[in-house]
Formats: C-alpha cells, structure tokens, sequence
C-alpha cells in the first residue's frame, strides 16, 4: 500500500497487543489510558471513539473498587458527564469516607456544572482530609501520585484566602 506521496509507509513490527491474554482489569485499564492519552494529546474525536469502550470495559469488570471507580469517573468528566462523576465520586466516599479521588471527582463535576462554591467546597474537603488520607498509603495514591499532587496544588489556588481550610 503506498501512501499520498508514493512511497510505502513503514510497517510496525509490533502487532496489536493480544487482548485476550488480558484480564478484564488490564484490558479496561487500557483502554481508560488511551482515552487520557488521546484527550491530552487534543485528540478529543479519537478520545470520544474509545470512550464508550472504555466505559464498557468497566461496566463488565465483576465488582468496582474505588480505583475503578476513580477511573469510570475521570472517563465520564472526560465526556462531558458530571452527574456520571458525581456519581462515582459518591459511590467511592460511601465506601471510603474522605478518600481523596472522591472530593477530585466532585471538585471537576461541579466545574463543569459553573458551580463554584461546590466544587470549592471540594477542594476544600480535598486539603481537610488529603494529610491523613496520604498517610494510609493506600496503592490507589501511589499509581495516582501526579494526579494527587497536580490537585493538591489546584486545591491550594482555588481556596487561597478561604477562612475554613484546614478545619
């Protein structure tokens, strides 16, 4: 096959990994970082092809832990779906009171709905909980550390001045 130029385009050595070697966590979790990728790479049409996939991935994982959870949510903001985030984002603090992903979840939803004393009140709740929830080092905070700290930071401008942080 010859490309618009002429010439032949190089052929990858690599095939298509084999997805059915992967155990449905591997095989959503890939999926979630090609969708990410694509995103941050302003690739949103490619992004929005694998989103629904990745959502679907998810739906078939047997049981849902505040990772996956974590992972459906951040999917479902890139999609534009904040009630879908909101909903994760309860689901995990249901099952881990003051986890971080919760309050990050929430922060982003009401973002996206223009509601800014919300998604403050998020952000907030992030820095009251964020010291004692690091030190349990849960395995989540560890894969998610760039996330957490990109956050932390965010959290820090966005309540600058804000008489109730760290009650």
């Amino acid at each position: 096959m010859r490309d618009a130029s002429g010439s032949t385009p190089p052929v990858s050595r690599l095939g298509p990994p084999d997805i059915s070697q992967m155990s449905p966590e591997e095989r959503a979790t890939r999926l979630y970082n090609r969708v990410l990728t694509l995103h941050s790479e302003g690739k949103a049409d490619s992004a929005g092809f694998f989103l629904p996939m990745a959502l679907q991935a998810y739906a078939m994982l047997p049981a849902l832990d505040v990772d996956a959870r974590y992972h459906i949510g951040v999917l479902d903001l890139t999609g534009g779906d904040e009630t879908g985030a909101l909903a994760q984002a309860d689901s995990i603090n249901h099952a881990v009171p003051n986890h971080l992903f919760a309050s990050m979840l929430r922060a982003r939803a009401l973002e996206l709905r223009r509601d800014a004393p919300g998604a403050r009140q998020a952000y907030d709740n992030f820095l009251r909980h964020e010291a004692a929830e690091r030190a349990r080092k849960r395995p989540e905070y560890a894969e998610h550390e760039t996330n957490l700290n990109t956050f932390h930071e965010q959290a820090i401008r966005a309540t600058a001045g804000n008489p109730r942080r760290g009650r």
